[in-house]
Order: structure tokens, then sequence, then C-alpha cells
């Protein structure tokens, strides 16, 4: 069996994990499909509650507070229906949703959260994977069944009132009038922090944490530094995200959080991209979900899975499953579609097509490290476009250090030390994914693979592909990886291709600049059974070095 039949079959593997579903029509997706999933969707009663009856106004300064609360209990309680928020602008405190209830925006309608921290009190919740405590999220919902957010208006979580600015990310006039607003600034000069308490809660390590023996109010002296996400929707059931305009967060965006039949669908997703912990969708320990025609700008990751953190995330057990995302576009983020680094319960049968990302740090993006844990399996990504990719245009990476992905200016970073380590339940792993069909144009690095020596990342298939960026193919302590049909179109050419303590690489059809200085670079003694079929390989200077021990042998060229 070749490889394209090998890639194929695992496509179809894959996709009959899903046989329990509906099936989309075969025009939906390009893949050879023949069964997807049909995520249930909630349903409504007609009958309608305008917040405007229970006494809300629309001038921008009257707290709603009371009159949405009150129009959402009134709705649950008789069934059902939508509660409806007129054009306007509408200032509020946080609201909580019931179940059978759509909370719909008509167009021009702005749901503008208050700047008084006083009104969101603190509560016992999750944060990047962890028990926390975190100020109440301005939009919240547990263990609700049919609910939804609907329509063509704006949310906004007044997020600039509670986050945190670094200097380096800002030109010297938005540095001045960032510092002129109020806030301090910490001792290096270097972040801006809009009070005291959020200040200090940036000196303390692991704030915010959840302990034991701790009360709420032993959180009291950093509230504002405990940033709440915009919207949190926990253990709920067929949910419904549509139209809406999401902006603003003080912290992540949307995160639906082990929710199950979850429907998201043309909304926007903004934030400033200086934004900390500004992600823009943080799909967590979820089941059987479909992203479509959504559009992402925003300061931190853009469309996210994750499955809880550590040891906790893997308790949990629950990995975020049955996942489709299609024709969505994200422009500035950390990573276009990401995986982890909070991925300790495991991520499978996730499928990505037809998306575009143009200036994000990177564009296809699985992290990891140490003392996470869970696997990340089964991933099929196709017919994905990418523009002015700052960093690497696909990258797998299993030493995340919680960095930004390009380093800030006069920042130097040191490549992690190489160290083997026994296999525990501690140690994650990346393996069974497919990408296919991928153009970019402009990167730093085209493609990056870095796993762990104890725990190689296998079994990845990168199939027609072309990738212009500054430099071409990084692969380290990785095994059974299968390039065909790469075309890289790279500035940097001596080497082409680097290749340490890596083993089963499959290189068939690869592409390259004529003239090229280095064609491989081949590194470590563990390097074997690397494999370059169909290439013209006489378009190089030099078809290969080897260093560090590596063996002559471990290159074969056919």
């Amino acid at each position: 069996m070749n490889n394209k039949q090998k890639l194929k079959g695992a496509f179809l593997i894959g996709i009959m994990q899903f046989a329990s579903f509906q099936s989309f029509s075969q025009t939906d997706l390009s893949w050879p499909i023949s069964t997807l999933p049909k995520v249930e969707k909630p349903t409504f009663k007609a009958d309608t509650f305008n917040i405007i009856k229970y006494g809300a106004v629309s001038d921008g300064l009257t707290l709603n507070t009371k009159s949405i609360h009150d129009a959402i209990e009134d709705c649950s309680s008789k069934g059902g229906g939508v509660v409806l928020i007129p054009a306007g602008l509408w200032s509020t405190g946080p609201i909580a949703l019931k179940s059978n209830v759509n909370l719909h925006l008509q167009s021009d309608a702005v749901l503008s959260f208050t700047k008084d921290h006083t009104q969101y009190k603190l509560i016992q919740t999750n944060w990047e994977g962890l028990d926390a405590v975190r100020n109440e999220s301005p939009i919240s919902g547990t263990n609700l069944v049919n609910i939804a957010i609907t329509g063509k208006g704006i949310i906004d979580g007044n997020g600039d009132s509670w986050r945190m600015v670094k200097k380096e990310k800002l030109t010297a006039s938005q540095w001045e009038k960032v510092v002129a607003s109020g806030g301090v600034v910490d001792p290096k000069g270097r972040i801006w922090y809009p009070s005291e308490q959020s200040l200090k809660g940036s000196t303390l390590k692991g704030a915010g944490i959840l302990e034991a023996g701790k009360s709420l109010k032993d959180y009291e002296e950093i509230k504002d530094f405990l940033r709440p996400n915009l919207i949190v929707l926990a253990s709920c059931k067929k949910v419904l995200l549509e139209g809406v305009t999401f902006q603003n967060s003080p912290a992540w965006n949307v995160h639906p959080l082990m929710c199950e039949n979850v429907t998201i669908s043309d909304i926007r997703v903004r934030n400033p991209w200086y934004g900390q912990n500004g992600d823009g969708l943080d799909l967590e320990s979820c089941k059987n979900v479909l992203i479509e025609n959504s559009v992402f700008d925003v300061g931190d990751d853009g469309i996210c899975i994750k499955s809880g953190r550590d040891e906790q995330g893997r308790k949990r057990a629950m990995p975020t499953e049955n996942v489709l995302i299609k024709n969505c576009t994200v422009y500035h983020a950390h990573g276009g579609f990401v995986v982890g680094s909070e991925m300790s319960g495991g991520a499978k049968n996730l499928f990505v097509t037809d998306c575009t990302f143009i200036g994000t740090d990177i564009g296809i993006r699985f992290k990891t490290t140490r003392g996470r844990g869970g696997i990340v399996e089964k991933i099929y990504i196709k017919n994905i476009t990418m523009k002015d990719i700052a960093s690497e245009a696909i990258l797998f990476d299993m030493y995340y250090a919680a960095v930004d992905p390009v380093p800030l200016t006069g920042e130097n970073r040191v490549a992690p030390k190489v160290v083997l380590l026994p296999v525990t339940e501690e140690t994650p792993q990346f393996k069974d994914i497919y990408v296919n069909n991928v153009v970019c144009d402009g990167a730093e690095t085209a493609v990056f693979i870095r796993g762990l020596p104890e725990m190689k990342i296998n079994n990845i298939h990168l199939e027609d592909i072309t990738i212009q960026a500054n430099k071409g193919i990084e692969s380290q302590d990785a095994k059974d990886i299968y390039f065909k049909n790469v075309n890289l179109i790279v500035k940097e050419t001596t080497p082409v291709v680097n290749v340490t303590n890596s083993s089963a690489l499959s290189f068939d059809g690869l592409k390259y600049n004529k003239n090229a200085g280095l064609l491989f670079n081949i590194k470590g003694a563990s390097s074997s059974n690397i494999s370059v079929t169909n290439t013209n390989t006489t378009i190089a200077k030099s078809n290969a070095e080897f260093n560090d021990g590596a063996n002559k042998k471990a290159l074969r060229i056919k």
C-alpha cells in the first residue's frame, strides 16, 4: 500500500467514527465522506420577551442587569422563547442564561458590560484547564439545555478595563495614552496594569488557582487580576451561537466547557491584537460540535481545542471530540487552528476544512508540554489557505513554554535542553494527523515538528502543500512522518530540510528552490530510515550533510 492509499484509508477510517450520526451532503466537503456529525440544534417557542417591557433603558448609562435577568427568568419559567435585545446601547452587569432561552440581539443592538468591577462577584470556576477563582463571566450558563445567543448585534465585554498591556506591543503614543489613563506600571516599566490589585496578582505564582482551605474572600486582594472570559457555557446541551459579534473580552471570548451538541455559525469574534489571553474560541472537553462561516481577529489563539490541564484534565477524562470546523477565517491571532496546550483529556476526531488564516503568528498549531499527558489523534485538516504568517505555517511542538509565538524586540530565547525522561501518564502524545492541500504565501518557517525523545511525534501525513517561507522543514524527535508533493519556496536553502534524531521520514515528490545550497542536514545518532523518492536532487549544490553522530546510511535517495 502506497502513502496515498494510506492517507485515503486513514481519512475513511476517521470519518467512519461518525457512523452513528446523520450525514452531511457530499457537496459540503471535498473529502470522500459518507458520514459526519449532524449536531442537534436547539429549538424555541415563538414567544418574545422584550427587555424594554421589564424596564430596560437604552441610554448607555442605566445598568439594565435586573431588567435582562427578569426577562430571562420569565421566559424560561413560561417554557422558553426569545429574549429580545432591541437596537440601542444597553449597559449591563453579568447575566446568566436559562434553559430554553434564545437571547436575540437585533441589528444595531450593543450589549455593553459595565466597567464597574464591583458588579462581578468572585466565583469558583475553571481557568486554563484548572479549578480556579475568577470574576463571574459577563454571560454564563451551567447545566442548561436548549440555549442560544443569536441575531446581528454586538456583545462587548469592555475588556480594556481588565487587561494588562505590554509596552512592546504599543506605539510610543499609545503607551503614553494608556499610562495617562490611570492604573499602574510594573517596576520594570514594561507592563501597564489597570489597578494595584491587578499588578499584585501578577506577582503571585498560580494566582487564582483554587486551593484547599481558602475561601473566596482570600482572593479579594487580587480580584481585578482574575479576569473573566466573556462567555462561559459549562455542561450545557444543544447550544447555538449564531450571527452575533463577540468582542473586547477581559480574557477569552467564547468558552464552551464540557458541552454537547454545540453549533457556532456566522459569528464574529474580535479583540485588540495586543489583548492578553484574548483567545477567540476555546472549545474545551466538548462533544459533537459544528463551527462554520465565522471570522476571528483576536489577541491570542483564534480557534482553539482544549480538554483540561495536567492531572485535573486527565481525571476529568473528557476529550474534545467529533468536531467539524469549516469555512472560517482567522486574521490576527497566535494561531489560526490550534490544539493545546491544555489538552490533558485528549482530542480526537477533529475535521478542519476550507479555512483561511491571514496574518496569524502561526497557521496550524499543535502545542503541549511534559506534565500534560493526554492523546491528540485522528485529526484531519484539508483545504487551508494562509498568507503573511509571522512564524511557522505548520507547527507541532511538545516543548510549549507559554510565551508569545513571535519573540518581542530584544527578547532572547534559548532552545530547550533535550533530556530523555521516562514515559508516564504525564507524557503527552501527538499522532495520526493528516494535513492535505495547504497553500501559504509567506511564513518564517514552513513546517516545524519537535517531539520528545521519550515520545516522538508520530504518523503525521502532509500532502499537496505549497509554502513560501524563509526556512523550510525542521524535524526533531519525530517518526513516521510522510511528506508527499510538498513544494518549498524558501530563502534559506542551507539546508532546506533539517532532521534531528528522527526516523522513518518519507519525502515523496519534494520540490524546492533550484541551486539550493544543501538539501538535507541530518543530525543525531538516532536519525534513520529517511527516504527520498520522485525528487530531483540534482538541482541542489549538495544533497546531504551528516552531523552530531548521524550515519550516512540514514538517508536513502532513490
